[in-house]
């Protein structure tokens, strides 16, 4: 495979949460409902995070919110996102919209039919023959999932231009009305954002993007996901993700990278979603990496929360900007399923 990847641009919404605003929010609403509320407030400041942004004001999400004004927020939000991102992706490659001939939107935390990139058809002047690719249910595994389906199709199409939109609004997952620990973690955690990336096999760019890869863990469809009901989704976090991370993710990925031909060792720099400061740590761990060396992840983190699936493309963008590129890299994320997905990037000219 050797497609280039031309762009990567990135939007987040206009609101800002400042973590101290957020967990004394989090006092006044759930407190009564904890013994060990303070206990458990403790993930908010533990979980490396300092602000992030959300496509509500944060009182909005203090009202009780149903199934239809969260998927109408979601749909207005997520179109603006995705537009946004988009348009900035384009005029980073120096294309139109009418340049691009395939579209892969990846979204996990709403529902919109027609999809989002039906609905930013007219606002940005895509082709009407454009191959629309929706992608949902990956999590936070869909940024790099995303790429990684955005690649194998520009590969089966030489010359033509691949748009990949990863568009996630997480805060809406947050309920007043469950008073779970899972919930809390959510809170704590979650932020809104988009990314998008242009991609042209042949064509040279910033990175090629050489392989791609994927491995599911059977048994573990209870790790990671969303719960629905009439209110909206429940978000699903198991305790046990640092942990099944530590024990299971070098193993997941000697086998991705056995089946391209490489080890860890060839490795020059891997480029991780950051879930969360543990998962982080069982990351580095796990793939025995120097301790903090995961250090634009913990910069995003700590700008910008986690946003699900556009999160790892905050990092790499992160690692773009700073110049001097990895001679090769792994981009991988996991997510629901429960899944690692990983693209396999080289410098280019390497």
């Amino acid at each position: 495979m050797d497609v280039g990847l031309l762009s990567l641009a990135t939007a987040v919404p206009s609101y800002k949460a400042a973590q101290r605003d957020v967990v004394a929010a989090a006092r006044v609403v759930f407190q009564d409902d904890f013994e060990d509320f303070d206990r458990l407030a403790a993930v908010f400041f533990s979980a490396g995070i300092d602000e992030r942004y959300t496509v509500k004001p944060f009182p909005w999400y203090l009202d009780d919110q149903d199934w239809p004004s969260r998927t109408e927020a979601y749909v207005d939000g997520a179109l603006a996102l995705f537009v946004e991102a988009a348009a900035k992706a384009l005029d980073k490659a120096d294309l139109v919209a009418s340049d691009v001939d395939t579209i892969v939107t990846v979204s996990s935390t709403g529902i919109a039919a027609p999809s989002l990139e039906a609905r930013a058809m007219a606002k940005l002047g895509f082709r009407g023959d454009i191959l629309r690719v929706p992608v949902f249910g990956l999590g936070c595994a869909g940024g790099a999932a995303g790429l990684a389906l955005g690649a194998e199709l520009a590969a089966a199409r030489p010359g033509s231009v691949v748009l990949v939109v990863a568009v996630e609004l997480c805060s809406l997952a947050v309920r007043r009305d469950l008073a779970t620990k899972a919930n809390m973690v959510a809170l704590a955690l979650f932020g809104d954002g988009a990314a998008a990336a242009i991609l042209r096999a042949g064509a040279g760019g910033w990175m090629q993007i050489v392989d791609t890869g994927q491995h599911t863990w059977t048994d573990t469809l209870d790790i990671m996901g969303w719960r629905v009901d009439p209110m909206g989704f429940g978000v699903i976090f198991d305790q046990s993700i640092p942990r099944f991370a530590y024990d299971n993710l070098a193993g997941g990925i000697d086998r991705i990278l056995d089946a391209q031909g490489m080890a860890r060792a060839d490795i020059s720099r891997f480029i991780c979603h950051p879930g969360g400061r543990k998962v982080l740590e069982a990351i580095e761990a796990s793939l025995k990496l120097p301790t903090q060396s995961l250090d634009h992840e913990r910069e995003v983190l700590k700008r910008f929360g986690n946003m699900s699936a556009p999160t790892a493309l905050f990092v790499l963008e992160r690692v773009l900007a700073a110049g001097d590129l990895p001679r090769k890299s792994l981009l991988l994320a996991l997510g629901p399923g429960f899944t690692v997905a990983t693209v396999t990037l080289a410098a280019s000219g390497s």
